[in-house]
């Protein structure tokens, strides 16, 4: 076992493609396809199905850079602002939104997204949707009083983070918070965020690399969200299914909640 401490996402950064290659590909032995890709596609379409999530600015605040969990958001929010802790991530993003030579192939989510009587024209139909609303990829820093600064972003009607407040927690329940409510700020009031998390993480792996993850429970992240003034609509937790010594998460967690005027 490695005893040297491990990296942490935003202050060492990582390898992008790697990252997706491990969690998010459609190679055979990709084992995190129930957990990662197809619990939260299938989840998040249900959450905005509804109708109460939607408007006109969404700000995606996630690890590394995946967009599979944006597919329903796109139909819901004429403007996605997606911010990257660090240029690999950024330069990956682009690739893709911009149709580059090379970009990551996403089509295997298909088959976790269209309904029954969608067909693949349609899917591209909605990977074109995504590429379009998504009006800027923007760089931040969590450590700045305005994480995007020179930059100052409009109020957001809901913001998604997604496997970042696990990445990002050093020193685990105060760092929580502490980015919890920095996020937050971004919200403009009553506004919504989606949480996508894993559940008792200590380390997560892309290639050589251990990284930092902060081993949070369900009871802790509700206590959380509840602190900082919102009021919880939606949660699951799905049991890990995932056989791999990559990380060591028990579970994966997707939680929707509103803030009080």
């Amino acid at each position: 076992m490695d005893s040297s401490p491990h990296k942490v996402y935003h202050v060492h950064g990582f390898d992008s493609r790697q990252c997706l290659e491990h969690y998010f590909s459609d190679k055979p032995d990709m084992a995190f396809e129930d957990d990662v890709l197809k619990f939260p596609i299938e989840n998040l379409r249900q959450l905005f199905a509804v109708g109460h999530i939607t408007g006109d600015i969404l700000v995606d605040l996630s690890l590394g850079s995946f967009i599979h969990h944006l597919y329903s958001a796109c139909e819901f929010f004429k403007n996605i602002i997606v911010l990257k802790a660090n240029n690999r991530c950024i330069m990956e993003l682009k690739r893709w939104v911009d149709e580059r030579t090379g970009a990551f192939y996403w089509g295997h989510t298909s088959t976790h997204f269209k309904d029954k009587e969608e067909n693949s024209e349609q899917f591209e139909d909605k990977e074109g949707k995504l590429r379009s609303a998504i009006q800027h990829v923007v760089k931040y820093d969590l450590e700045k009083e305005n994480m995007t600064d020179p930059l100052v972003l409009p109020p957001a009607d809901c913001v998604i983070t997604a496997w970042l407040l696990d990445a990002v927690s050093k020193d685990q329940e105060d760092d929580y918070i502490r980015y919890l409510r920095k996020i937050s700020r971004l919200l403009k009031p009553g506004g919504h965020i989606i949480i996508i998390g894993n559940l008792g993480t200590t380390y997560f792996t892309v290639g050589k690399d251990k990284f930092h993850a902060f081993p949070c429970n369900e009871d802790f992240v509700r206590k959380a969200l509840a602190g900082e003034g919102f009021i919880i609509d939606y949660c699951k937790v799905k049991e890990r299914t995932a056989v791999s010594d990559l990380t060591d998460y028990n579970a994966v967690i997707i939680i929707a909640a509103h803030k009080e005027k």
